[in-house]
């Protein structure tokens, strides 16, 4: 086991206006199977929609889910720290809101770092083909891979993946500063230039167009960029 904690997973949940399916993904969340027991960690990062409420709702039927709330908008780096913070898992898992990706994977994701094969596992949408994944969404994430694995010297397929599944001890000892989705690449280097052993598994995903929600844009792979520049270069701890 690892870190000398009991065994607990830590789910932290960014959110921000996913009212239309914030509720299927906790409710995913509680009842799928998982090899240890799990806590599930909400960040409401400001939505304007019906997501609060039905954040409150779900919390009020089971002890296993707490909420917090941002009264503004920070951004998904900005959530992702604050669930960090709240933390008491032996391992911490992320889960994005949206149903991009089926909460039922994370019980193979999590076995690697059980069994203290791995520091880190990610969950891979790109290990295989994936002709139903937009070509521009295919091409962005192959850039910001490559050339992640060119500056630190990696074999990853998908460095933007939202299944990043870590130790407890190591994910709260990142000194992480991101407050968008840059948070991303600041992860993977910070876990790259600890040594961390990263493993990769394959996930499925179903992709969601910008009209369904999607809230990452172009702009954001330019700060992905100088995040991994920066960390490089100017000697960013």
């Amino acid at each position: 086991m690892v870190a000398h904690l009991p065994p607990l997973l830590s789910i932290i949940v960014p959110v921000y206006n996913e009212s239309a399916t914030i509720a299927a993904v906790l409710e995913r969340l509680l009842t799928i199977e998982l090899p240890l027991p799990r806590e599930i960690i909400a960040v409401n990062d400001g939505s304007k929609d019906g997501t609060a409420a039905a954040l409150d709702a779900a919390a009020a039927k089971s002890p296993l889910i707490s909420v917090i709330h941002h009264a503004r908008n920070g951004g998904k780096g900005m959530a992702l720290r604050t669930g960090l913070a709240r933390t008491n898992g032996s391992i911490v898992a992320i889960q994005d809101a949206d149903l991009e990706l089926d909460p039922a994977q994370l019980a193979g994701l999590v076995e690697p770092v059980l069994r203290g094969e791995a520091d880190a596992v990610y969950g891979s949408r790109f290990m295989h083909e994936a002709p139903h994944v937009p070509l521009m969404t295919r091409f962005g994430n192959a850039t910001l891979t490559r050339l992640t694995n060119l500056l630190y010297g990696s074999t990853l397929t998908d460095m933007e993946t939202c299944y990043k599944i870590m130790r407890g001890d190591l994910a709260r000892s990142l000194p992480l500063v991101s407050n968008r989705f840059e948070i991303e690449p600041e992860i993977t280097v910070q876990l790259l230039k600890r040594g961390a052993r990263i493993v990769e598994l394959p996930v499925t995903f179903s992709p969601r167009s910008k009209a369904a929600g999607k809230k990452i844009r172009w702009r954001d792979g330019w700060h992905a960029v100088d995040i991994l520049v920066r960390h490089k270069f100017s000697g960013v701890d």
